[in-house]
């Protein structure tokens, strides 16, 4: 098997989840019971796919517990996906997971360029695992801020860990380690300008 075909290994299957969920209301639970263990990076890539685009209102909540919820598992350990019944029952919007398609490829075609299976031992490792949970879950923090205009920032760590994940990509896991730390600096400086915002705001206007 070449390198090409295993790169699509990840693009198929959120291909395919999205087509179907573009013929039919599938709710989180029932991808889930089909994706198996597979379904933690999986549902994790469908829930922050559309943070790369304009949200509709009303979904960063669901789709950001629903990711967090996922990750903490992680770090627990579990290989088998869980999610509490509220989340569970929630079915992607069809007509967005139209517009997810059509961008799907965008976001692919890069992806694949990028990941193959490196490193192996160290990306199947249980403690590889459990930091890439504690990983996510963090980017997921960042990403549920209401910080305007930054929501790609955390998202692309939190996808190239999954797909980093799914595909046995050591390398890029390290990568990504790196990527989250220089994430979590530029929301610290973020933070920190917005912090001292209001006392320089007088001098500025003076």
């Amino acid at each position: 098997m070449d390198s090409h075909q295993i790169h699509l290994r990840f693009s198929q299957d959120i291909k395919l989840l999205l087509q179907r969920l573009a013929q039919e209301p599938l709710s989180l639970g029932e991808i889930l019971a089909e994706t198996s263990e597979r379904g933690f990076s999986l549902v994790i890539t469908l829930l922050v796919l559309p943070f790369l685009l304009p949200m509709p209102p009303g979904l960063t909540g669901p789709f950001g517990a629903a990711c967090l919820c996922l990750s903490v598992q992680m770090i627990l350990g579990r290989r088998s996906p869980w999610l509490p019944k509220r989340i569970a029952r929630y079915k992607f919007p069809r007509p967005f997971a139209h517009v997810l398609l059509q961008n799907l490829r965008r976001v692919t075609k890069v992806l694949e360029k990028i990941t193959r299976p490196r490193l192996t031992k160290i990306a199947n490792y249980d403690l590889t695992w459990r930091i890439n949970g504690l990983c996510i879950s963090w980017l997921t923090l960042l990403l549920m801020l209401p910080v305007p205009f930054t929501n790609p920032i955390p998202t692309v760590g939190i996808l190239l860990l999954a797909v980093a994940t799914i595909e046995s990509d050591g390398l890029l896991i390290w990568i990504s380690y790196g990527i989250t730390i220089l994430i979590t600096m530029l929301f610290g400086f973020i933070g920190y300008a917005l912090w001292l915002a209001p006392s320089l705001l007088p001098s500025i206007f003076r």
